[in-house]
């Protein structure tokens, strides 16, 4: 017998039904997709991030003037990296998509102290910094404080002052400090004046005059007090101008120093030698050794002064200053030997005299 096609149609759509059924059913056995970290199978939609935000602000110092090259750091949670920016000519700064949450912004500038500042940005906030205002930064200075030459040349001065031999002759024009500092002009004026006031000075040349007015030495100034005076008058003029001329004017002048400087080591015979020399060498203000022209013109000046107020028959004449200068010198030399190895031994109050005493 034949197939009826209808039947064949009909059958073909009951296959196709059961299957979309089957299928169907199939379907809605899987499981639902979820979505990372939700707590329940359903579905779940993710969090959008957080919109970033910005910083600025103006850097000035504590009087209120902007600052420029300032180096603001920027620390945001979670980065581990510093952002870093300059602040400009107008002392302002500024960050861009900065991190929403907490953050530190650092700001540092050679010889002021560093500040730092601390907020929460929030989501898309334009954050602009408070009054920022850098303080100078205290540092601890070690600070040596030094006297000017001229202040320890007084103090050097006053110890020189004091010394005396057997405590009572003065013996200002000696300096036991090698390297003491040079006398100003004041200070080499001030010196002389010293001498020719000292009482000593005043008693020294009325001795002198006494031993002159006996053995009758320049004997136009006759006898008697009258003569004594005279002779006591001429003496000290002696004393006076020397010790001016030679001990200040000249120094003043061809800026040297009119002291003996003590030298007190080495062996007898080196120290001989520099006080022989030291008759007509002198140290400089600028301490250097140089011939004593101070002293050897001033000699030469004080006895043609003296010419002025001795007698007549008494003055010297050109050839015969010279020889007196010369002889002078030799005096000085001998003074100086006395100096380096006898006279600091019964110097009270000069510097280190115990280790000069035997």
């Amino acid at each position: 017998m034949g197939i009826d096609p209808k039947w064949v149609t009909k059958s073909c759509e009951l296959v196709i039904v059961i299957a979309i059924s089957i299928a169907a059913h199939s379907q809605s056995q899987l499981p639902m997709p979820t979505v990372p970290g939700s707590t329940s199978g359903g579905p779940q939609q993710l969090t959008p991030p957080p919109v970033p935000g910005s910083m600025s602000g103006t850097v000035m110092d504590q009087s209120g003037a902007v600052m420029a090259d300032v180096k603001v750091a920027l620390a945001e949670q979670g980065l581990n990296l510093k952002r870093e920016a300059v602040s400009d000519g107008n002392g302002d700064f500024s960050f861009s998509q900065v991190t929403p949450g907490p953050f530190q912004l650092t700001f540092t500038a050679a010889g002021f102290a560093t500040l730092q500042i601390s907020g929460v940005l929030h989501p898309g906030e334009d954050y602009v910094a408070p009054k920022i205002a850098l303080a100078v930064a205290r540092e601890n200075v070690d600070v040596e404080v030094t006297l000017l030459p001229e202040q320890v040349a007084e103090d050097e001065l006053r110890v020189e002052e004091k010394q005396r031999v057997l405590g009572f002759i003065p013996n200002f024009y000696v300096s036991y400090v090698p390297n003491a500092a040079p006398l100003t002009k004041k200070l080499k004026f001030q010196l002389a004046w010293k001498s020719v006031i000292d009482p000593v000075s005043f008693g020294i040349t009325g001795a002198v005059a006494g031993v002159q007015q006996a053995e009758n030495d320049f004997a136009g100034y006759g006898q008697g007090w009258k003569g004594y005076a005279r002779r006591y008058g001429a003496s000290y003029g002696d004393l006076v101008s020397g010790t001016f001329i030679g001990g200040a004017i000249l120094p003043s002048l061809f800026h040297q120093d009119p002291r003996y400087f003590y030298k007190g080591t080495g062996s007898v015979r080196s120290r001989l030698s520099y006080a022989i020399a030291m008759s007509v060498v002198c140290k400089g203000d600028n301490g250097h050794w140089q011939a004593n022209y101070s002293g050897i013109i001033g000699g030469l000046a004080a006895g043609g002064i003296s010419n002025l107020y001795y007698p007549a028959q008494s003055r010297d004449g050109a050839s015969l200053t010279f020889e007196n200068a010369l002889i002078g010198i030799g005096g000085s030399a001998v003074g100086n030997i006395i100096q380096e190895f006898i006279v600091r031994r019964f110097t009270p109050h000069a510097p280190g005299e115990e280790s000069a005493k035997p």
